[in-house]
């Protein structure tokens, strides 16, 4: 095998197949990049551990066709350090060596024979622009839980009703759900997928800058128990989570008695400022009474801080505290200048939602509910 391309193209392809490689891989060959040059012109890159697999084919000089095995982390690491230069692939005996300017690599060869065979590539479901739906994706992952103790809240419930699509997340004390809408192969689409989070956000952010991103789900994707996403030369599968997931949307307020807009930025700003002098798992105040919002925490002997922000009230005066982290998370993806919260007591769930103007309407195609914290009076 022997083939040339620019540094920068063999950086981003390699970098965008070894992201996903498991740290710890049960079996070697599990941490390899598959490396297939083809006389054609073209060379593609594939990594797979059983869970998860990516694909990108780009162009390049081929002189020699062939195929190797690497150790996917290294030649990413040596790819994105090579300086400016074209770089030359090829092998020589047992060895593959790696080639720009008077930069000169020799890694090992691993036993192709071994690597376990990729899912099928998956034929598309629908399309949805790139940036929607990495931004979808970053505003309800942040909710998944992060633990091990429910696998099934590990992941993001994607449910596409015809050209509708909702995204949901939990971990039992916040909740993010977001609509948006996408262009299925089929006006009479309906799929439901419970998509781990962190594999799915790595997707979303390592193929949001393409135009367009093709969804394929179950045999689409080359079986049941998969999901497909290709954009451009760039392809990738991961298998679902299995079991039934939590009917959750009952969380959701059916009245509102006190509604708050203010500006999202003076907000992040306050909380982070009051939050520094929160011990671990102490929650802020939020008192929200004459055109503004008082933010407190700590109290008695401990550290305290406390700020104001102007905001507009429509409702009685209400008192509730949040987890402060649980509140920053979602408002740095509600992804608007202003935020609204609506309230009904301070025992129960508040939800966070965006608009673009101080006296617009809210946007609810992206709502945020988080559970209040008990607080001393």
């Amino acid at each position: 095998m022997k083939f040339r391309v620019e540094r920068e193209v063999l950086a981003d392809a390699v970098t965008w197949v070894a992201r996903g490689l498991p740290n710890r891989p049960p079996v070697p060959v599990l941490s390899g990049v598959l490396v297939e040059a083809d006389r054609a012109g073209t060379v593609t890159l594939s990594a797979f551990d059983y869970e998860v697999s990516a694909k990108v084919t780009f162009a390049a000089d081929v002189d020699e066709g062939g195929t190797v095995l690497v150790t996917g982390r290294l030649l990413a690491d040596i790819a994105r350090n090579l300086p400016s230069h074209p770089v030359e692939v090829s092998t020589e005996g047992t060895k593959v060596q790696v080639t720009c300017g008077t930069s000169r690599f020799s890694l090992l060869m691993m036993a192709a024979d071994d690597y376990p065979t990729l899912p099928a590539s998956p034929n598309s479901s629908g399309s949805i622009a790139g940036d929607v739906f990495t931004q979808a994706v970053h505003q309800v992952a942040i909710a998944a839980d992060r633990g091990d103790t429910l696998p099934i809240l590990t992941g993001v419930r994607m449910q596409v009703d015809g050209e509708r699509i909702t995204l949901l997340a939990t971990d039992r004390y916040r909740l993010a759900m977001r609509e948006l809408t996408w262009t299925p192969a089929a006006s009479s689409a309906a799929y439901t997928a419970l998509i781990p989070a962190r594999t799915l956000s790595d997707t979303a952010k390592a193929l949001g800058a393409a135009g367009s991103v093709e969804l394929a789900f179950g045999s689409h994707a080359g079986g049941e128990g998969l999901i497909g996403f290709e954009a451009g030369q760039r392809r990738a599968t991961t298998r679902l989570l299995d079991g039934e997931y939590p009917k959750v949307t009952s969380i959701f307020p059916t009245s509102v008695d006190t509604e708050a807009v203010l500006s999202t930025s003076a907000l992040v700003e306050a909380v982070k400022r009051v939050s520094l002098v929160a011990e671990r798992n102490t929650p802020v105040r939020l008192r929200f009474a004459e055109g503004q919002v008082a933010i407190e925490a700590g109290a008695g002997d401990d550290a305290q801080a406390s700020e104001a922000v102007e905001c507009s009230i429509n409702g009685p005066d209400i008192e509730i505290a949040f987890n402060p982290h649980f509140l920053l998370d979602g408002l740095a993806v509600v992804g608007t200048p202003f935020s609204r919260l609506s309230f009904t007591q301070p025992s129960r769930p508040a939800v966070l939602t965006g608009q673009a103007e101080a006296e617009g309407d809210a946007d609810s195609s992206y709502r945020y509910v988080l559970m209040p914290v008990r607080f001393a009076s």
